[in-house]
């Protein structure tokens, strides 16, 4: 499991927080010190602090959990999209819906409706409608699927999420709390630490930071999903009765 360097965090404008005016109190053990009027994130904290994260999701991906996405500031969309989808995990880049965790039984509701339109514009069941009707569908489909098409995949709550900016995601970070779900987090200078399970001090606006930390949560997901496969290779799972006794009589004769 590979952890950015020191270098690399520095490279990446890691260590840049925010200005002084707009920190929070209890980012302090995470702060090195005060430039120009600006915070800067103590980097040995961060990679420390983003190891134990990796090892977390590597773990929870080993035990066949999922462990969601979440970033829907600009500068991020595109980044954690692409990463969730490398690892086949779910995400949410571009609004995050009420509700989307503690009323979950209604969301999957609006993702089966959306798959259920789907399915006829793919196997020619609506060729009995209007062309305008068919449009409206169409861009109905296409709605549900800039909202919900990172999570149309999965039936349960995840085990965890992973938030680039716990300020701006607050409404998914409040709603992991309610039921109990593990969070792991970017969080700069003017956020709340205590309020994350596995907290990474570190720039969430620059596009560069946001990559090499995502990348690195990303790596140790992957590699929790190929002990994953190499386990279930070494130790098949034993077949059925029936399996068993078919194979044994073909055997015979």
């Amino acid at each position: 499991m590979e952890i950015p360097t020191y270098e690399e965090l520095l490279d990446a404008g890691a260590h840049f927080g925010h200005m002084k005016s707009k920190w929070n109190p209890k980012m302090a053990e995470y702060i090195f010190m005060e430039r120009r009027g600006i915070h800067i994130v103590d980097l040995n904290r961060t990679n420390e602090c983003l190891e134990q994260a990796c090892r977390a999701v590597k773990q929870m991906a080993r035990s066949g959990k999922k462990i969601m996405f979440v970033a829907t500031k600009k500068q991020a969309r595109s980044i954690v999209a692409d990463a969730a989808r490398s690892v086949g995990m779910p995400f949410v880049t571009e609004r995050w819906l009420g509700g989307m965790m503690t009323n979950f039984s209604t969301i999957r509701r609006s993702i089966k409706k959306m798959n259920n339109i789907d399915q006829m514009l793919q196997d020619g069941s609506l060729t009995s409608v209007t062309k305008k009707e068919r449009l409206t569908l169409t861009r109905e489909r296409d709605k549900l699927e800039k909202v919900l098409g990172g999570i149309a995949n999965i039936n349960r709550l995840p085990a965890a999420i992973f938030i680039v900016d716990t300020v701006h995601e607050h409404i998914a970070l409040a709603e992991s709390h309610k039921l109990g779900v593990k969070t792991l987090a970017i969080v700069d200078t003017n956020a709340d630490p205590t309020q994350v399970d596995f907290p990474i001090p570190a720039n969430d606006d620059a596009s560069k930071s946001i990559a090499l930390i995502t990348k690195a949560i990303t790596d140790a997901i992957r590699e929790g999903l190929e002990e994953r496969q190499k386990a279930k290779d070494s130790n098949p799972e034993p077949k059925d009765k029936d399996a068993a006794s078919a194979e044994k009589k073909a055997e015979s004769a």
